[in-house]
């Protein structure tokens, strides 16, 4: 059996207008993260394996936990909303989103869009970002043993959609109901993977806590 645990990064610069700009952690997102490493040290914090993207964000979050020399691979990184959304705007004219509830519109759109291929000049297709989290997922289980994987919201949603054979409107749900250092757990079985846990966030659950979960 291999168990893969999957923790979104904690809270970045939300205020972003790009990718660059966007990856790095504000300082609730460092909070997030130390609180996940005091709650996984104090429970089970042990792991066979350690990874993270290699986006300024997952390593911060890495660090924060506790895990200062992650193994790092790029599978694990984030579709490029911003590029994606840009694509979006010069086709239809539809903006980048300005608040939380024209998002959960707007990535739908980006993402139907996305994956009949009616975007252009975009850093990958759908396809691509689709075959490389399922290829890191599969590496991820060889390995066996324990697995953290700190990663982003579009990544874990394609893990999920992978595993539970999601529908796009299901598919569309994970992704806007990620909280930032959330517990995502998939275990591989006799070569099938199975979703055992989902959105956890032990570390947040404490009424002093629960202004700082967040999603953006």
């Amino acid at each position: 059996m291999a168990e893969i645990v999957l923790v979104r990064h904690g809270q970045a610069n939300s205020a972003a207008k790009d990718e660059l700009s966007y990856d790095r952690l504000s300082d609730l997102g460092h909070q997030q993260a130390r609180w996940l490493g005091e709650h996984l040290s104090a429970t089970n914090g042990h792991f066979d394996n350690v990874i993270c993207g290699d986006m300024r964000r997952h390593r911060e979050t890495a660090a924060g936990i506790g895990f200062d020399s992650p193994q790092v691979d790029a599978r694990w990184n984030e579709l490029s909303y911003f590029a994606l959304s840009a694509a979006l705007e010069r086709k239809t004219g539809a903006p980048h989103p300005g608040d939380t509830g024209g998002f959960i519109t707007h990535v739908d759109e980006v993402f139907s869009h996305w994956k009949a291929d009616g975007l252009d000049d975009v850093p990958e297709t759908y396809a691509n970002f689709d075959a490389r989290v399922t290829a890191a997922l599969e590496d991820a289980a060889q390995l066996g043993g324990r697995s953290l994987v700190v990663t982003s919201t579009g990544v874990i949603a394609m893990v999920l959609r992978h595993v539970l054979d999601l529908s796009h409107h299901g598919h569309m749900k994970m992704i806007v109901q990620t909280a930032n250092t959330s517990l995502h757990r998939v275990e591989r079985l006799h070569d099938t993977f199975y979703v055992a846990e989902y959105g956890a966030t032990p570390h947040l659950d404490a009424p002093d806590r629960r202004a700082a979960r967040t999603h953006y």
